[in-house]
């Protein structure tokens, strides 16, 4: 659904981002060498249940993936992500 929307690496302010409809959803994070370290899921209200979150962690995966990168996951929402999507557990380090 959100496939065109592309993931916004914003370094300086340590987050993953979308922009859905004028809208910011992203992931706080904290990187150490190889290491990404997600801190907290955020999807705005007028955003909730209609899958942005899902495709927000998908996207922030599969860059981390990309860039040879592991994630330690402290935000509650990806590690319930991880438990329905065991697949993605590769990334775990």
């Amino acid at each position: 659904m959100y496939e065109n929307i592309p993931l916004i690496n914003d370094q300086p302010i340590h987050n993953f981002e979308l922009i859905v409809d004028g809208h910011r959803a992203f992931i706080d994070y904290q990187q150490r060498g190889d290491k990404y370290f997600l801190i907290h899921t955020e999807v705005p209200v007028d955003l909730e249940g209609h899958g942005v979150a899902m495709t927000l962690v998908e996207k922030t995966l599969t860059y981390i993936e990309t860039n040879n990168g592991k994630i330690v996951p402290y935000c509650a929402y990806i590690k319930a992500f991880l438990k329905r999507h065991p697949e993605w557990e590769r990334l775990v380090a």
